[in-house]
């Protein structure tokens, strides 16, 4: 039934193919923002399973979504050097614009001209990101899990493994981190992890005894997590047949790599649903503001949802430091690692690692894709 399935998404995706040539493609750097369909019924279920929302709030909540994301670029360019940050207020169904309090009352007239909610902060975003660059080039003992630019609460935000809040290490590196700029220190109940287990997106492969999962199609390849590989190393897939070779990859520091394709094997546009939800065209890669709703397709855990938590985050895993990554409410296991962050019909990224499982719940991290196109100069496939 796995072949029947996968052939019937690739002839679908084919017969679209005359539609893409004529339309031509947009490269991944021009993410798209246009209007997206209506959400469909199984994308729905799952967003009232994971984030306890009612049909017809999900698929407001998606609408205002995508509004959010368009008035982001428009709000930070309107607030210039004032700028804060920004997040989705899933309450009022609003991004909310950070700006600061020396800012003239001009700047808050054009920040609100664009739609969005405005709130007056201490700091300013080039500020905070300045702290925890500060931060970034200073090496974090075990129990400090992770860092990040926290715009709702104007600081930066140190995580702290509970059991590990008192070591000697971990005290020192608060010390330093408060002397970068405004911090907080936030406690967790453990260390994030990576989610390897021993082209299609959350479709599992493999290399060596390690398994794990496929991000995004690009043109030639797909993209996926850096720790699942190194350059040269072979690629197998579902079905055991030889798909094509790691062709870059980057961790610790980041966590991106990408996936040259042969041997028979295509890429389509296309995010697993698992049977959850109706398998997702991939539109374009604009990427959603903190406080957004966003899915998972893995090869372990399947189809989950969640929010956007944070935002160029850096998370100290025990192979090292991991930067820019962004922080979910979704819950992942053991081979999601590399597999697809999508929102709506937009590519987020693809899974890095967390905390917990999908029975007790948990955090995790994914790299953005976007980062990952740039690094590699490669295109998004895209419906």
């Amino acid at each position: 039934m796995r072949r029947t399935r996968l052939l019937r998404v690739a002839v679908a995706a084919l017969v679209l193919l005359g539609g893409w040539a004529a339309a031509g493609t947009l490269p991944a750097t021009a993410a798209t923002s246009a209007t997206a369909p209506s959400a469909s019924p199984g994308l729905l279920r799952a967003m009232q399973r994971d984030l306890g929302l009612s049909a017809p709030r999900a698929q407001a909540r998606l609408a205002a979504e995508r509004t959010a994301t368009t008035v982001e670029p428009k709000a930070r360019k309107a607030a210039g050097s004032a700028w804060g940050g920004s997040w989705f207020d899933a309450g009022t169904g609003r991004l909310t614009v950070a700006v600061t309090s020396d800012a003239p009352a001009s700047t808050l007239r054009a920040v609100r001209s664009t739609g969005a909610a405005v709130r007056t902060v201490e700091h300013s975003a080039r500020q905070l990101d300045a702290a925890k660059a500060r931060l970034d080039r200073s090496p974090a003992p075990g129990g400090v899990s992770a860092w990040r630019v926290d715009p709702a609460a104007n600081t930066v935000v140190v995580d702290v493994v509970r059991a590990e809040r008192s070591d000697n290490d971990v005290q020192r590196f608060l010390a330093r981190a408060r002397e970068t700029g405004p911090v907080t220190v936030r406690t967790v109940s453990s260390a994030p992890r990576t989610f390897a287990a021993g082209t299609v997106g959350g479709d599992p492969y493999y290399t060596g005894n390690a398994r794990c999962s496929i991000g995004f199609s690009v043109y030639g390849g797909f993209v996926t997590a850096g720790h699942c590989g190194r350059p040269g190393a072979g690629v197998s897939g579902w079905d055991g047949s030889y798909i094509g070779t790691f062709q870059g990859s980057s961790f610790p520091g980041d966590d991106y790599a990408w996936v040259g394709v042969g041997s028979g094997w295509w890429t389509v546009p296309v995010v697993l649903g698992w049977g959850a939800v109706p398998d997702q065209l991939v539109r374009g890669s604009a990427e959603a503001p903190v406080g957004a709703s966003v899915c998972r397709s893995g090869s372990t855990t399947h189809w989950h949802c969640g929010t956007v938590l944070a935002k160029n985050e850096t998370v100290n895993y025990s192979q090292g430091a991991v930067h820019q990554l962004t922080k979910t409410s979704v819950c992942a296991e053991p081979g999601d690692s590399g597999g697809s962050f999508i929102s709506g019909d937009q590519a987020q990224g693809v899974t890095s690692g967390g905390w917990g499982n999908c029975s007790g719940g948990g955090e995790t991290w994914f790299q953005p894709v976007n980062e990952i196109l740039n690094r590699y100069g490669l295109t998004l496939h895209t419906a």
